[in-house]
């Protein structure tokens, strides 16, 4: 038996089998994917085992992780439904991973129809170098289950455990706020460009700052705004620079991506 087994090598199920591979080794992981040439792919590059179907996945992984969109998951998990119930009924014993936003754990195991234990997350592309931040939930906090799955995941980066009923509302902040915050860096380099820095350096400059910038939050514990007010000196550079973000509603766009994510969350569960 393989520790983790991956249905699905896409981008975020990529991410989370390169963080498995590092923590308990490439030999402990098996994946597979409806392309199967992109399961063999990330085997080269992690030294995983890749299966030919989702059926052998479960037959040899004691994780299964669910690794889809959120419109082929009950799908996915109903197709292994009999599977399933054949190694509960060995005694066997298996835990489901699901990483589709909106779905329930409940609606997950309507569809595999056994009583094997799902775990739910949302995790984060940053998981493939080992600062990702991976929200979890299942029956409560100190499940064995969820122990043993962040000591799988150890090496992702952070985990935070969420209530399910706050899950959807949550996973926002964490799950799509990488595709802004690399929009966001982009869009510094593509100013600092525009002022004659060079390509490279400007992506370089602008990704280590917001990198050092966030790390000042977290170690500090100071408000986010009251370190952007030691940054601003009177009639300074800065403060120019703030006003112009003001003026352009970059607090509220950034604010409404939140919102705007969170409300299809909710409608992808429904």
């Amino acid at each position: 038996m393989y520790k983790t087994g991956f249905i699905g090598a896409g981008n975020m199920g990529g991410a989370l089998i390169i963080a498995a591979c590092h923590t308990i080794g490439a030999e402990n992981v098996i994946i597979t994917d409806y392309d199967l040439n992109k399961a063999e792919e990330l085997s080269q590059q992690t030294g995983c085992k890749t299966a030919a179907s989702n059926d052998d996945i479960i037959r040899n992984a004691e994780y299964i992780f669910l690794a889809v969109k959120p419109n082929v998951i009950r799908e996915v998990a109903k197709a292994a439904a009999s599977v399933l119930s054949e190694e509960l009924a060995n005694g066997k014993k298996h835990v489901v991973v699901t990483i589709a936003a909106g779905i329930t754990i409940e609606t997950i195991q309507e569809c595999i129809g056994t009583q094997i234990p799902v775990i739910r997350i949302m995790p984060n592309t940053p998981v493939a170098v080992g600062q990702g931040m991976i929200l979890l939930t299942g029956p409560d906090p100190e499940d064995e289950n969820l122990k043993e799955f962040q000591e799988i995941m150890a090496k992702a980066g952070d985990f935070l455990y969420i209530p399910e009923k706050n899950f959807d509302i949550t996973t926002s902040i964490s799950g799509c706020t990488p595709a802004y915050t690399y929009m966001f860096i982009d869009a510094l380099a593509d100013g600092a460009v525009q002022v004659g820095v060079p390509r490279a350096q400007a992506i370089r400059l602008a990704a280590k700052t917001v990198l050092g910038s966030a790390q000042m939050v977290l170690e500090t514990g100071l408000h986010p705004d009251q370190l952007k007010d030691n940054v601003c000196s009177p009639g300074g550079s800065t403060i120019v620079g703030v006003t112009a973000l003001e003026k352009n509603n970059f607090r509220y766009g950034v604010a409404q991506s939140i919102i705007r994510s969170t409300e299809k969350n909710l409608e992808l569960g429904k």
